[in-house]
């Protein structure tokens, strides 16, 4: 008797995964925190280890905490020594997902502490939703961001731009994303150019891509002058169509967590 050899099912594109990851009935809402001033990256990544840990242990509530940093490179945990072209900003090994990116003043940093036990475990869809929410946010200033399932991140079709050498259309990345989980709690998160110096791009090659038609790009950029308040407010709105309801923090822990705004 011949055995049948039974094939794998293709994977899902992620333009076909369900973006809700609202978190189960009764659970409270994600606490909404904005950083005044820049951020120290090392700072941060205390402050976003401490908080995973206290939400994996069932002592602290869902967090996304948005900020800036001064300029800087960080380098993934898929990070290559050659991606780093003319590192003259200081340079941070990071635990998240990705390769090589940029941060600093003009690009919102949002880092996102969620419990996926308590929303779905599934961290492939969770890479499309935190991409769902830009295109959303993106959509909310009329631009059409898009995903690549050959690169992950939030890309603009830039006809304006000359093609790459086969013809391809020219597509800058306006927006990165690397996660880490623990424990079933995410952090890291993802960063949106609204108005950073995009030259500091230049010392990189961002997120492992060099081809000559790909690039990046900003909402300022772009043409669109937007404030960071305006983005904010934005993120906020479509972060709650995802993944559910967010408030303000009650109180800040001093020396732990930066003054927050609205």
């Amino acid at each position: 008797m011949r055995r049948l050899r039974l094939m794998p099912a293709p994977a899902q594109s992620r333009d076909d995964l369900a973006f809700d990851f609202s978190a189960a009935a009764g659970a409270p809402p994600v606490e909404w925190c904005i950083a005044e001033g820049l951020t120290e990256y090392e700072n941060a990544v205390t402050e976003m280890e401490a908080r995973a840990d206290a939400i994996a242990a069932g002592a602290a509530r869902e967090r996304v905490w948005l900020v800036e940093h001064p300029p800087l490179y960080t380098s993934g945990t898929s990070g290559r020594d050659g991606d780093l072209r003319d590192p003259h900003l200081p340079v941070h090994r990071s635990g998240r997902g990705g390769q090589a990116t940029y941060h600093g003043p003009g690009q919102r940093v949002a880092y996102v502490m969620l419990d996926l036990r308590r929303r779905r475990q599934d961290v492939r869809a969770f890479v499309a939703a935190l991409e769902a929410w830009i295109i959303a946010t993106l959509a909310a200033f009329n631009v059409h961001g898009e995903r690549r399932e050959d690169r992950v991140g939030v890309w603009v079709a830039r006809p304006d731009k000359p093609p790459g050498l086969s013809g391809q259309g020219a597509e800058d990345k306006i927006a990165a994303l690397g996660i880490r989980v623990r424990r079933w709690v995410t952090f890291h998160g993802i960063a949106l150019n609204v108005e950073p110096d995009l030259s500091h791009f230049s010392g990189i090659v961002p997120c492992g891509v060099s081809a000559a038609h790909l690039g990046v790009t900003s909402l300022v950029d772009l043409g669109l002058p937007v404030t960071m308040p305006e983005v904010d407010a934005m993120l906020r709105r479509e972060f709650e169509a995802i993944f559910g309801a967010t408030d303000l923090p009650r109180h800040v822990s001093a020396g732990r967590v930066p003054v927050f705004r609205t």
